[in-house]
């Protein structure tokens, strides 16, 4: 019962806590992490269930790598996986040894250095996966980039726990190398094994009952995390493998949906439990490392990563958005001087300063990466110094040089069917999408098509809008479509401009803006339902003819017909 007070009070706080974030329009993982301040033993000192809240905010990680998982397959891994481990393991090496000197020449002995260092090194896989799932920038080609090397550096930090856990007792690197290895193979063929002859012949029955899905759904995340964790591996790559183990399902898409508000309700609790674990006494006597070494993880991490994307062959806004995911240091970076401080390497306060520079470095990437675009439109002209010139590796695309008469930005689910009349008209048109694997899918069959995000201001600098006579963006941000009807109305007034918007507050302020026509998705879709019923009223035989065009449009769709 105590426990229930507890969580019962927390959620009220937050509650509140998140109502003045929402007002100042500011993100809500930072009213999270101040909720776990205010709770946290600094201030109301109200959780005394550690354990507990610990557990819910494990499954929070959990959930969240599950459903990560669920969109990968094989083909984002084979376009990405190159790029991930250059970067993921150059990001580490770089970091740690700049960390390194840094903070030998601010004094620190070098154990601690070499702490510190490392620390410093990892991303937290957990903050940049729901901020970009709040973007919707997971399935773009920075997102897949990003997720790729931050997994890769959680495995090279959970290595690098075994290794430090072990430097306690009689250490073997070779015994430590192979057990892992060992023991990663086992698990991994295993489960492979398992989700290739076993579990798409269970799933059939399972998905009868929309409770046993997602109950099936829940056990096999948190059963193959917990094996992972028995393993020596840490939950995130247990959930997320278990995720991509049902990401070839044809119920993916489902579960996904069905586990959202459960994973977005235990997240709330993992940020509300790191906020309650930062120790904010006995620091300000070193308030001057804490500022470097923010700095340096906002603003020398990204660069070390724009540095490697551009030597890789990727264009400077694709290596700028990945930079700015590794902006902050991980949960990883508190454990690892945890474990430094219970064998005696590091004291507690040098775990209280990295704690600060972690709430320093999460606040800061947090902004930085929900408001990317326009740091990057600020910065674009800069930047060209991280470009090599030539063709780039993310500029797949089927273009002629030529003036379009029609342009539509985002071609998936709504693009779609907006393509399909595109096709009836006697007109030029051009798709632009930041998805490549949507690219090359237009370019085999012929459609002109460009790689970028309507978000880019030097994109839309090169399609000549002063001579396009409609532009049409399926895109739901408000700020792309303000600054994509900005830029058309500077050079074209007469151009039809067709926006697509979930809200009717940012509806209006789109027509302010000088849109022709906002759609609005689900009142469209309210309108369809009512013009069915008012053509068919309750003939049943209709409504299944209705049903029977519908799952032939379906279909066409995931077989990637155009």
């Amino acid at each position: 019962m105590e426990t229930f007070l507890e969580l019962s009070a927390i959620i009220l706080i937050a509650t509140i806590v998140a109502g003045i974030t929402r007002a100042l329009k500011q993100p809500l993982v930072i009213s999270y992490i101040i909720t776990g301040i205010l709770v946290g033993p600094a201030f109301l000192d109200i959780i005394s269930s550690q354990e507990t809240f610990g557990t819910f905010s494990h499954i929070g990680i959990a959930l969240l790598l599950f459903t990560v998982g669920l969109n990968l397959n094989l083909r984002v891994i084979k376009e990405v996986g190159k790029v991930s481990v250059v970067t993921g393991l150059g990001q580490v090496v770089f970091t740690s040894l700049v960390g390194f000197f840094i903070a030998l020449a601010l004094g620190f002995s070098w154990i601690v250095s070499l702490y510190v260092a490392v620390a410093l090194t990892f991303s937290s896989t957990i903050i940049i996966t729901k901020l970009l799932s709040d973007k919707k920038d997971i399935n773009s080609l920075y997102g897949k980039i990003s997720i790729g090397f931050l997994l890769v550096q959680d495995l090279v930090v959970v290595f690098i726990l075994i290794v430090a856990s072990s430097l306690s007792g009689d250490f073997d690197l070779a015994s430590v190398v192979s057990s892992v290895l060992l023991k990663g193979a086992g698990f991994f063929l295993a489960v492979f094994l398992v989700s290739l002859y076993i579990l798409p012949k269970f799933l059939k029955i399972i998905a009868k009952s929309q409770e046993f899905l997602l109950l099936f759904a829940v056990g096999w995340c948190l059963a193959l995390s917990g094996l992972a964790y028995y393993l020596g591996f840490s939950l995130e790559i247990g959930a997320l493998l278990a995720g991509v183990t049902l990401a070839m399902s044809p119920f993916r898409f489902e579960i996904s949906s069905k586990m959202k508000p459960l994973r977005d309700f235990f997240l709330v609790l993992f940020f509300i439990v790191l906020g309650s674990q930062i120790m904010i006494e006995n620091i300000g006597q070193y308030w001057l490392p804490i500022v470097i070494f923010s700095l340096f993880i906002l603003i020398g991490n990204p660069v070390i990563v724009m540095i490697i994307m551009g030597i890789l062959g990727y264009t400077k806004r694709t290596s700028f958005l990945a930079g700015l995911t590794v902006a902050q240091i991980s949960e990883f970076s508190l454990i690892f001087v945890s474990l430094g401080v219970s064998l005696g390497h590091v004291s507690s306060e040098v775990l209280s300063f990295v704690t600060a520079i972690g709430l320093i470095t999460i606040a800061g990437s947090t902004y930085m990466i929900l408001y990317a675009d326009r740091i990057y439109n600020i910065l674009s002209k800069y930047l060209i110094v991280f470009e090599r010139k030539g063709k780039k590796v993310d500029q797949s695309q089927k273009q002629k040089n030529e003036i379009y008469d029609i342009i539509l930005f985002g071609y998936d689910r709504i693009g779609y069917d907006v393509l399909e009349t595109f096709k009836s008209l006697n007109e030029k048109y051009l798709v632009v999408d930041y998805n490549p694997e949507t690219i090359q899918r237009l370019s085999k069959k012929g459609i002109d098509c460009k790689y970028g995000d309507a978000g880019d201001i030097e994109l839309l600098n090169e399609l000549e809008l002063d001579k396009v006579k409609m532009v049409v963006s399926t895109i739901p941000k408000l700020e792309t479509n303000l600054l994509l009807i900005s830029k058309i109305r500077e050079v074209n007034k007469d151009a039809i401009i067709t926006v697509v918007s979930y809200n009717i507050d940012e509806t209006m302020e789109l027509y302010n803006a000088g849109a022709t026509y906002v759609l609005m998705p689900h009142l469209l879709g309210g309108y369809h339902v009512s013009f069915m019923i008012k053509k068919h009223g309750l003939d049943l035989a209709k409504f299944l003819e209705e049903k029977e065009s519908h799952i032939k449009s379906l279909t066409k769709r995931m077989q990637g017909s155009i």
